[in-house]
């Protein structure tokens, strides 16, 4: 292939790689294929397919970036939806497709610029043309009638939930009236994703589903029908929402979000993708202000792979965010039970049992941010119930002051798998003397060459949460538990820091460090971090010398600008740790023979 182009998704020719190319037009037509239905043979990309700029016009001047027909032969009569991808913004987006629609036989037309989109249909009145926005375009075979007339089991999973996500935020937050700032909308999403979930999961397989949008229901009816829905939600889900929680987006942008989504089946999405899309909306809503920043997916990735946690494990995120560690182990320990439900020809009930179990019981998270929390709750109750280990507490606090329910399921040495990314940062400090006198790391520590030992001195007045945050994280795990950590890099390195690399010594055995890029959290913060691994034993069994597994990964996926690159030694970080485990066994087992 010629240096900047690639394969056209549609024709298999190759084309050049603009970015309208990459980021509107193989996207759309991926979209088309996957979650619509139409075939190849009745989409046109490349050679482009031309329409008449006016009714004179012989040449066809307008290159339509997507046409659609309704037959393989293509033909002018058969022509059914346009789409148009130029980077517009919305408004000359919609002047130019209409002018597309004016002097074409389709009916229906699409603009998507990569960022955002809408759907428009074209109608005669009087003898003139109109135009009016849907809530979105037929499935393959369907007619423009049927649009919002789902039965639940019509509803497919997709793979381009991330696009989906990523148009309604930019959507709302352009178009909705009254709130406009990003957390806002992100808890809008997150009511609206409850009553699509609710409404999967209580709708019989061919009755029609009430999260939908029909082609000429009046908006308000739709707002109506929402809203009822989520009175429902609010009776299931009060883990998650609150009582005096309310939808509060406007009638047409209500529309908009169900007529996105009405389409899909959101429970049965892959897991990837769910969380793709998830983050694409909630990420605009955090700021780092307070330390908050997503962990990458390639590293929450390889901490999850090392530690290995099985249905066994009882694995806790005292600092959880929106919840990428739960979910991934959630995951992590789903395939271990699927395996094992293979192994033992358990039937789908009883492996739907097990899995269950482990989300309602086995996994907790914590966060002081209430918003975070929810996000949370929310992402675990999609990929399967368990929202009911997520709590709001300041982890750092004395535990006596969290609500009961929180200190029923979370408490010290309760843990065998850990694994966080905790705030830091010295612009965050934690401050109080009944907080800090929790922690020997919240002590000022001075090393006294003569006795060859670190001797512990007043209480600090304040303290980065990182440091703390390793204290309680151990205080949390049981003994043999297992923990993996990302830490800025000073607390491995620096000399002022050495009172806690002696205190982690007298608490069990480290057993890997592993340096990442300082890419890994750009553009977010620059931060240069590396992750721990560390087993909490028993004091009379911390062994005096042992070896410890070193790893610098040089490439994490992207740049500092958040570009994707092709390489990201991240990945393979957890197959060399788990060879150099069976190489440790083998001296292990060798020395006791």
């Amino acid at each position: 292939m010629k240096e900047g182009y690639i394969i056209d998704v549609v024709s298999g020719l190759e084309v050049k790689a603009t970015p309208e190319e990459i980021e509107a037009v193989q996207v759309f037509a991926k979209i088309l294929m996957e979650d619509y239905g139409y075939p190849k043979e009745v989409i046109r990309t490349h050679p482009q397919y031309r329409v008449k700029v006016r009714p004179s016009d012989e040449k066809k001047e307008y290159p339509v970036d997507i046409a659609v027909f309704s037959k393989a032969t293509k033909t002018e009569d058969d022509i059914a939806i346009i789409v148009e991808c130029k980077k517009k913004n919305r408004k000359d987006g919609r002047s130019q497709l209409e002018d597309y629609l004016k002097f074409s036989k389709a009916s229906l037309g699409v603009w998507f610029n990569g960022e955002e989109r809408f759907f428009i249909r074209k109608y005669e009145k009087d003898g003139r043309v109109l135009f009016r926005e849907i809530p979105n375009i037929p499935q393959y075979g369907q007619r423009i009638e049927d649009i919002g007339k789902f039965k639940r089991q019509d509803l497919k999973p997709t793979h381009n939930l991330k696009a989906t996500f990523k148009a309604i935020r930019n959507h709302l937050a352009a178009n909705t009236v009254g709130a406009t700032r990003d957390e806002i909308l992100a808890q809008q999403l997150i009511n609206l994703i409850f009553c699509k979930i609710y409404d999967e999961r209580f709708t019989e397989p061919t009755e029609i589903v009430t999260f939908r949008a029909g082609i000429d229901e009046e908006v308000l009816d739709v707002q109506k029908r929402i809203l009822e829905l989520f009175k429902k939600v609010k009776r299931k889900y009060r883990e998650v929402i609150d009582a005096n929680d309310e939808i509060t987006l406007d009638a047409k942008s209500i529309v908009y979000v169900v007529g996105e989504l009405q389409n899909y089946c959101l429970i049965e999405a892959e897991r990837d993708t769910i969380a793709d899309a998830f983050e694409t909306f909630i990420g605009h809503a955090l700021k780092g202000g307070q330390g908050q920043f997503f962990t990458p997916r390639n590293v929450v990735k390889m901490i999850v792979d090392i530690l290995d946690p099985s249905d066994e494990d009882y694995i806790i995120d005292p600092s959880c965010g929106s919840g990428g560690f739960l979910v991934e182990a959630l995951r992590h320990v789903w395939k271990h039970l699927d395996e094992e439900g293979k192994r033992y020809g358990w039937s789908a009930a009883n492996l739907k049992e097990e899995k269950m179990e482990v989300a309602l019981n086995k996994i907790c998270g914590i966060d002081k941010d209430y918003f975070l929390a929810k996000v949370a709750k929310a992402y675990m109750a999609i990929l399967g119930d368990g929202k009911s280990g997520i709590f709001c507490e300041d982890s750092l606090d004395n535990m006596k002051n969290w609500q009961n329910r929180t200190r029923v399921k979370i408490g010290e040495g309760k843990f065998t798998i850990l694994m966080t990314n905790p705030p830091f940062g010295s612009k965050i400090p934690v401050r109080g003397e009944e907080k800090l006198k929790q922690y020997e790391l919240a002590y000022k520590w001075k090393f006294v060459k003569k006795i060859n030992k670190w001797e512990k001195g007043k209480l600090k007045e304040k303290e980065s949460p990182q440091v703390l945050f390793i204290e309680r994280d151990i205080q949390l795990l049981a003994d043999y538990g297992k923990m993996g950590i990302v830490l800025p890099d000073g607390i491995f390195g620096n000399d002022t820091f050495g009172y806690i690399r002696n205190w982690l010594r007298e608490q069990g055995r480290i057993l890997a460090i592993i340096d990442i890029p300082i890419e890994t959290f750009q553009p977010n913060t620059s931060t240069k971090t590396s992750v721990l691994i560390f087993q909490k034993l028993p004091k009379d069994q911390i062994p005096e010398e042992y070896e410890i597994f070193m790893a610098i990964a040089e490439t994490c996926g992207h740049d500092r600008r958040g570009n994707e690159i092709f390489s990201d030694d991240i990945q393979e970080v957890a197959k060399e740790y788990h060879k150099w485990l069976e190489i440790q066994k083998e001296k292990e087992s060798a020395e006791k023979k």
